[in-house]
């Protein structure tokens, strides 16, 4: 007994140091390269709001640095938002998911939609969301572009000889790390925790190393010195928090990562390792520049002993492709939620993984992030400029993270206003000053972010809206499905071998394209089966619970099938879970219908003329739902309706 007991802690130990260590490289990778550029973005006079590099003004940035980590990630992050996990999962789509719908308050009763935060209400909540969740692609962008950028720089450290290769170098990293999607994560996650570990204890000892020279910088934990340093920089000192922020860049994946490891690992991993490496190397930083201000131009390589550049330049780029792995990873992650959902068209997604059903790759996302990615780098540089674009994206997020949570505290979990209030709005009041200071980036290359988001945005709400409009068009020319029923039992057509699908969006009403078919063909199949497919608001659906079937008689069966956000849909896996339902399918011996639209604009929908043509083109051009469903594409008959939108 004693030995089992003994074998179980330490396979639950083991267990425990794997996923801290998994979680270091895809958590903390964001983050853990903000010191290459944070405290450098302060006082490097390449940077457009920089400070002089006073010992006043050292440890006052020293102190914003340490009081931003504490508040906005130790006690934000990982102390409240995190506890507002959707199954498990986290992310500004799975806690929009947590929001009651209008019709259903506390406890799933009927509630009044006219109260706040619901109804009208929450259409705006959802149109926030959407904006921020539009956002992170704009880091997945910036993420990758100024970290590795960062980190090749400290090859101009070493020699300037070197200097015009950085771009060169740069934009061939970058291009191999895209390329190598294609194959997976699963090969290059396994080394993962160990670089990301590597990184961290080497700028753990690069900083302890100088603050054992200069221990007098950690008077900067007080926060009087961050105080005093707003009052004597005034408008001045403000605008640096445009540059603090950057230490606390990544602090959304701690969220958005949540389903992967659990809150636990993520917890210890930061206490124990990431916070404590952070600190060490931002007041190490500072320490070297109370003692040499000439090396404002690139603190963090200036804690680097001469011999040791190259090997810190190896390291610093590994941490950085990790760091940008991460986010890339992220983009794909949100792309398939966003897919679900129905505020995206479909794309292709394919598992790279036969384990890891959270491990896949979009090759639409890919390019277009590759493409922009690289755009940033050749047209801004340096990570000085590139750090301008830098700011504006998270802290959006992080303030519509804050206001949906608000709403989640107050309408899911029934929190009174005096304990929901003070807690948000000390978090809004954060995150608002660090918006704030980014804004005044903007034109400095804050717009980037912006318009990339806004491009999203128009592309999300158009595809949504849209859709919606067409559900309309075709519900309104639907035969309700008891007519339909009732013609089969009085014409009995003949009946041919095999099972057809029909594909129906609308489960109470004929799909158009069974109709056309037995319009024109005057047949029907032995089998027939209504398939809807369904999304919810729930991260994963087990395969035990995913389908229902419905039997109509004479032959015909509804079935529906439920997926989560986060699960990708496939028709023939559902028609074979159907034979623990009665329904036995042969696969072998099965047609499946769709219906292919032709979008016309000249209809009466509210939607404008432009919003019209922007939805037609991405209908056109959005992955056919042949491949979307698993469809083997031999046995897939198409049949063309026009819809006037």
């Amino acid at each position: 007994m004693t030995t089992v007991t003994h074998s179980s802690e330490r396979h639950g130990r083991a267990r425990t140091w794997g996923l801290m260590l998994a979680a270091l490289g895809i958590v903390y990778g964001d983050i853990g390269t903000s010191p290459l550029y944070a405290i450098k973005e302060c006082f490097s006079p390449a940077s457009p709001h920089h400070i002089s590099p006073t010992p006043e003004n050292i440890l006052g940035v020293l102190s914003l640095v340490f009081w931003s980590l504490m508040m906005a990630v130790t006690v934000k992050y990982l102390t409240f938002i995190m506890r507002a996990d959707n199954e498990g999962e986290g992310g500004i789509l799975a806690l929009l998911a947590l929001v009651p719908s209008p019709e259903v308050g506390r406890g799933g009763k009927p509630q009044d939609t006219s109260a706040p935060g619901l109804g009208a209400g929450r259409n705006a909540l959802v149109l926030v969301v959407l904006f921020g969740a539009a956002l992170l692609y704009g880091d997945g962008i910036i993420t990758p572009a100024i970290s590795v950028l960062s980190a090749v720089e400290g090859l101009e450290v070493a020699t300037s000889t070197l200097k015009p290769a950085i771009l060169p170098i740069t934009c061939g990293i970058i291009l191999a790390l895209f390329l190598v999607q294609r194959r997976g994560t699963a090969g290059v996650g396994r080394i993962f925790g160990p670089v990301t570990l590597v990184w961290f204890l080497t700028i753990a000892v690069l900083g302890g190393l100088e603050i054992l020279r200069h221990p007098g910088v950690l008077v900067a934990l007080s926060p009087l010195h961050a105080v005093t340093f707003f009052v004597e920089n005034k408008g001045h000192g403000f605008l640096i928090l445009g540059s603090v922020v950057l230490c606390i860049t990544g602090g959304e994946a701690l969220y958005a990562d949540m389903g992967h490891f659990g809150r636990g690992p993520i917890q210890r991993t930061w206490f124990a390792i990431v916070w404590p490496a952070l600190l060490l190397n931002y007041f190490g930083q500072g320490a070297k520049l109370i003692a040499d201000p000439a090396a404002a131009t690139n603190p963090f390589y200036a804690l680097v002993p001469s011999w040791a550049l190259y090997p810190t330049v190896a390291v610093a780029t590994g941490a950085a492709v990790v760091a940008s792995q991460a986010l890339i990873s992220g983009a794909f992650s949100l792309t398939q939620q966003a897919v679900q959902l129905g505020y995206f068209p479909r794309v292709t997604v394919i598992h790279t993984s036969k384990e890891e059903a959270g491990q896949i790759y979009i090759p639409e996302v890919n390019s277009g992030l590759l493409i922009a990615c690289l755009a940033l780098v050749l047209v801004f540089k340096s990570s000085s400029a590139l750090a301008a674009t830098y700011g504006v994206a998270v802290t959006g997020t992080m303030t519509i993270t804050n206001i949906v949570y608000y709403v989640v505290v107050r309408r899911a979990w029934g929190w009174p206003v005096w304990k929901a209030a003070p807690l948000a709005g000390l978090f809004l009041a954060i995150d608002l000053a660090f918006f704030g200071a980014n804004t005044a980036k903007f034109f400095h290359g804050g717009w980037v972010p912006i318009v990339i988001a806004g491009a999203i945005f128009t592309v999300m709400t158009t595809w949504k809206t849209g859709r919606r409009h067409l559900a309309v068009a075709i519900k309104s020319s639907l035969l309700p499905l008891e007519l339909f029923l009732e013609d089969v039992k009085n014409t009995a057509p003949h009946r041919v071998r095999g099972t057809a699908v029909f594909m129906a969006s609308n489960p109470d009403g004929t799909p158009p394209v069974l109709l056309h078919h037995f319009k024109h063909n005057q047949v029907l199949h032995q089998q027939v089966v209504l398939l809807s497919i369904q999304a919810l608001k729930v991260p994963e659906v087990p395969p035990e619970r995913r389908v229902t079937v419905i039997p109509l008689g004479h032959g015909i069966y509804q079935v529906t099938a439920c997926y989560g956000f986060m699960q990708t849909p496939n028709a023939p896996a559902v028609l074979a879970l159907c034979k623990q339902h009665g329904l036995e399918i042969d696969l072998h011996r099965t047609s499946y219908y769709l219906g292919r639209e032709t979008l016309l604009t000249t209809g009466r929908s509210k939607m404008s003329r432009w919003r019209k043509g922007l939805f037609a083109f991405i209908s056109r051009n959005a992955r056919p739902a042949t491949a979307y469903f698993g469809l083997p594409p031999n046995r897939v008959v198409e049949l063309g309706m026009q819809i006037d939108l």
